[in-house]
């Protein structure tokens, strides 16, 4: 990557012109050969999502707190913690949540300070807590930006936020720049560590970083089947060194043993699609190809799976992780009520050759283009 880079640097111009005829997008004109040089590090289990003097290590899996905003049976708060408490000791450190995720923000709390409390400050400084912010297009005035964060900062019950991943809903409204710039102003004064995107597209993304927004990362929706940050936005984000943390990887379980061989087009034929995640991703499954498809997907990974000694999902996530810009990838956990960590950590030590990565392909590539279906990265947030 680094010397993919530095080619940037010596090109910068004729690839600003491949940019604009590639992606239908102006090239980028206000980013300086430094920041574009800011390369990121990354080992098996941890990376580090960087923009110019910002910068943060995470965990390359990353626990997705979803599940506990209701949908997926009911959340008991100690069993909760006490399964946060197990995801960490196992290597597993970084976790995901938001403002609207019911109780996510305070389960982080109280876990933080058990933290505190039972583990030595070595295995504090690993714990990382990545939330979201999710706010109506209302005014964005600097008041309203620093009261709603700090309401995060105390429910996480941290004195300054380690990251904060921005949702916009509607780009006619020109406020998410006043949002982030007013978010900016925080990380100044230490209320936030690093400012990041979730759900934003590629020409937003390229105008965020023309008015100066110093963000790390951008959350998007990626999997082997939703294959469309690869196709504009990882260029954007080689050319300028912001990372991509991926969610939907495991398609809320569709990409699991649980489906193959199933068949869902006969009413209770097959496991019920009985959480939001399942709902979701089914519908993403039918936009891309359909079950029969899915179904010469989930055999090919098993195959692979097989070859490896693992299971589908840890394919899944592998082959994510392998993509370009990819720092980190979520995977979904149901505190107290189910865990992965073994599947989770074997991630790690999993390596797909080429065979692998070949026979994935040769299936995916009869899907649909998602991009022109659905529209770019977080487009299905905004369609009428």
């Amino acid at each position: 990557m680094a010397e993919f880079l530095q080619s940037s640097l010596s090109n910068f111009t004729l690839n600003s012109v491949k940019w604009e005829a590639k992606t239908g997008c102006s090239p980028i004109r206000k980013l300086t050969p430094n920041q574009i040089q800011c390369v990121i590090t990354e080992d098996k289990r941890r990376s580090i999502v960087k923009n110019g003097t910002d910068s943060l290590e995470i965990c390359r899996v990353v626990n997705g707190m979803w599940q506990t905003s209701g949908g997926w049976g009911r959340i008991d708060r100690d069993n909760a913690v006490d399964a946060m408490l197990r995801y960490a000791d196992a290597g597993l450190t970084t976790f995901d949540m938001a403002d609207i995720y019911g109780p996510a923000e305070d389960l982080y709390g109280i876990f933080i300070n058990r933290v505190r409390r039972e583990r030595p400050p070595e295995y504090l400084e690993k714990v990382r807590g990545l939330t979201k912010w999710v706010p109506p297009p209302v005014k964005m005035t600097s008041g309203y930006v620093r009261e709603n964060i700090d309401v995060s900062r105390k429910r996480m019950d941290v004195p300054s936020l380690d990251m904060l991943q921005f949702h916009w809903w509607d780009y006619s409204n020109p406020g998410y720049l006043d949002a982030l710039k007013n978010l900016t102003d925080l990380k100044e004064e230490g209320k936030i560590k690093t400012v990041a995107l979730t759900n934003f597209d590629t020409e937003r993304l390229q105008i965020i970083l023309e008015n100066g927004i110093p963000v790390v990362s951008n959350q998007v929706q990626h999997s082997i089947v939703d294959m469309r940050p690869q196709q504009k936005m990882a260029e954007l984000c080689l050319l300028t060194g912001v990372k991509l943390i991926t969610y939907g990887t495991v398609m809320g379980g569709l990409l699991s043993e649980k489906f193959l061989d199933t068949n869902l087009t006969i009413p209770f034929a097959g496991p019920p699609l009985n959480t939001p995640s399942l709902q979701k991703y089914k519908r993403m499954v039918d936009a891309w190809g359909g079950w029969s498809l899915f179904q010469t997907l989930l055999k090919t990974l098993k195959t692979v799976a097989s070859k490896h000694g693992v299971t589908i999902p840890t394919v899944a996530v592998k082959y994510i992780l392998d993509q370009t810009a990819v720092a980190g990838s979520m995977v979904g956990v149901r505190l107290g009520l189910s865990e992965h960590i073994q599947d989770t950590n074997a991630i790690f030590s999993l390596v797909l050759d080429e065979e692998d990565v070949n026979s994935i392909q040769e299936v995916t590539q009869r899907g649909k283009d998602l991009l022109r279906v659905i529209g770019d990265c977080g487009d299905e947030y905004r369609r009428a």
